[in-house]
């Protein structure tokens, strides 16, 4: 971003951790999910401690794409947690960094019952 006093950059994995960390808020969300999968087929849930780790962004000019594989709450609707999940990552993006994302893909990688591990 340019600004009269300078230019301001912010980096991809600051921008992963902002849409790992909005998407956690958001309900009937149990996590974020490891973008490769583990051997047995079985997602890898990755806690609060890294939340950007299941988030990939992707930069491209003046375009902004965010990738999340999140793991959702048994018995919740999938197709509203995304859309939940999408809003929530592009509202805070907005208004935390003033980007505007172009993209955000969201791919479920399970489903779990919430505190399960």
């Amino acid at each position: 971003m340019d600004t009269p006093l300078g230019n301001i950059v912010i980096d991809e994995d600051v921008i992963a951790t902002i849409c790992g960390l909005a998407a956690m808020d958001c309900y009937g969300l149990v996590g974020m999910a490891s973008r490769k999968q583990v051997k047995d087929s079985l997602s890898e849930l990755l806690g609060r401690e890294n939340p950007g780790r299941g988030v990939e962004v992707r930069i491209n000019a003046e375009e902004v794409s965010a990738d999340l594989y999140i793991i959702v709450s048994y018995g919740t609707n999938i197709y509203e947690v995304a859309q939940n999940v999408r809003d929530k990552v592009r509202y805070v993006l907005g208004e935390t960094t003033g980007i505007e994302v172009n993209r955000v893909n969201i791919f479920v990688q399970g489903v779990r019952i919430s505190g399960q591990k």
